[in-house]
């Protein structure tokens, strides 16, 4: 792992540096983490706010709040839509999507969490056949 690690959102409009130590690293099967990521499950690292620095597109991060939950929510690109970090100042930490990294942050899920929650497919995804492009038709 680099000292900065560099993310972004899908259309790349969004740019972000990222710096450890870290919190956490969680992959949550809850059934909100599965609508926010539309996936079976959202994998975020914590870590302090501190840690985080804008370098493009700041301007364009929209921010979503669950108004049902006390604190659930997730920042996104305005031109893209795809998730990008986001500071919870209530809570002095920021949720990094793990997938939103161009490089290796050094860090490994250490738990997994809502196990219970997770979607009925998701163990018979592991028998499926694997194929490191699209499949041949």
């Amino acid at each position: 792992m680099s000292d900065v690690i560099n993310g972004s959102c899908l259309c790349g409009k969004v740019k972000f540096e990222l710096r450890g130590p870290f919190n956490s690293f969680f992959v949550c099967h809850c059934s909100r983490c599965r609508k926010a990521t539309g996936s079976a499950h959202a994998s975020n690292i914590f870590t302090t706010p501190d840690n985080l620095s804008w370098t493009h597109g700041e301007d364009l991060i929209r921010d979503f709040k669950l108004e049902s939950a006390k604190f659930f929510g997730r920042n996104f690109c305005a031109e893209c839509g795809s998730p990008v970090p986001r500071v919870s100042e209530e809570r002095n930490f920021a949720v990094i999507p793990a997938g939103t990294l161009d490089e290796d942050p050094g860090i490994c899920p250490e738990n997994i969490i809502f196990w219970d929650d997770r979607a009925h497919w998701y163990d018979e995804m592991s028998s499926a056949p694997h194929f490191a492009k699209y499949p041949d038709k």
